[in-house]
């Protein structure tokens, strides 16, 4: 076995546009989950609204790439509302359905031949990034940048940098937030809102603010990845959404930088298992072929899951007390 190669591939998962745009969708769920006490489970549909204004509107509309992505945001806040008005008086489990379906319900207008030549139906949309200014808006001249695993040519630097910076300025909002009187409001109401209530507070209108923020963070994850890989509705599925839940509960649900850690950690065990897996098949150690090994690691991953909500559902940096479901 190659486990130079092997170690290599999973070191490079550290850090690509992929972890970033999860550790976005994650802080988004953990505005919404950890500390607003919201069970979202249609992040999928906050990144693939984040993700779609800005490819409409620069194709569509032919704005430039920064007035698309602002537009992208927009469209995570109206999403936001639409979803939030009706459905924000419901707790708990409720709440998770009508979330799951409406994402569902989004990913398939995206995928409908009704609006093909806005949304490019299943083929999705492409080459926004040229159109719109985003790859010449690159600063670094053309060749390689890095060392080992970590070397990116100058297109998949540009969109590393981006996503960090936008990265740094959503954990530093998210933190500051928190320690706001808003963010002690929004936790009040996270461990009993009824109390929260009888105090005088609107907690309708708090629950909403803490929607569209996580929302947006979520938007601002889907517009990462479009920076680097094409839009396509077969990304945006209610896997995607399981998966930053993964990372987010790594992590720690109720903590600034748990999602960010968390999604780092799963992208490091799914390219580690990504590669490592076929290789035991390749060599005889599984008794399998090398495609039925790559689909264990979701085998592998569900079973994670299931062990870490059991043993430490507050993940890596959380707080135990801080989690409602752990009560």
């Amino acid at each position: 076995m190659n486990w130079g190669q092997i170690f290599s591939n999973t070191l490079e998962s550290l850090l690509t546009p992929t972890t970033l745009a999860y550790a976005l969708a994650a802080l988004g769920l953990a505005m919404h989950f950890g500390f607003a006490g919201l069970l979202n489970f249609g992040i999928a549909g906050f990144m693939a609204v984040g993700a779609y204004g800005y490819a409409i509107s620069v194709l569509t509309f032919g704005l430039p790439w920064w007035a698309g992505m602002l537009m992208g945001v927009a469209a995570s806040i109206v999403f936001s509302l639409i979803m939030g008005i009706p459905t924000l008086r419901l707790r708990g489990d409720y709440l998770a359905i009508v979330t799951i379906a409406a994402a569902e319900i989004l990913r398939l207008l995206f995928l409908t031949t009704a609006f093909e030549p806005v949304t490019g139906s299943a083929d999705g949309l492409f080459g926004y990034n040229n159109a719109g200014g985003f790859n010449a808006a690159n600063p670094f001249p053309p060749g390689s940048y890095g060392f080992g695993p970590w070397t990116y040519n100058a297109e998949k630097l540009w969109v590393v940098t981006f996503g960090l910076i936008i990265l740094a300025l959503c954990v530093f909002l998210l933190w500051s937030l928190m320690r706001s009187p808003w963010g002690r409001v929004i936790k009040g109401i996270r461990e009993d809102e009824d109390a929260v209530r009888a105090l005088g507070k609107n907690v309708f209108a708090y629950k909403m603010q803490a929607l569209i923020i996580g929302g947006v963070f979520g938007a601002l994850g889907g517009i990462v990845y479009a920076a680097f890989a094409n839009v396509s509705p077969g990304v945006y599925v209610t896997s995607l959404t399981f998966f930053v839940w993964t990372a987010l509960l790594l992590g720690g649900a109720a903590t600034i930088f748990g999602p960010v850690v968390g999604s780092i950690i799963f992208w490091v065990l799914q390219a580690f298992l990504t590669n490592v897996l076929p290789e035991l098949a390749v060599n005889g150690i599984l008794p399998i072929s090398g495609t039925q090994a790559a689909t264990i690691k979701y085998i592998l991953i569900g079973a994670g899951l299931m062990l870490l909500v059991i043993y430490r559902p507050q993940g890596i940096f959380g707080n135990k007390k801080e989690l409602t479901f752990v009560k």
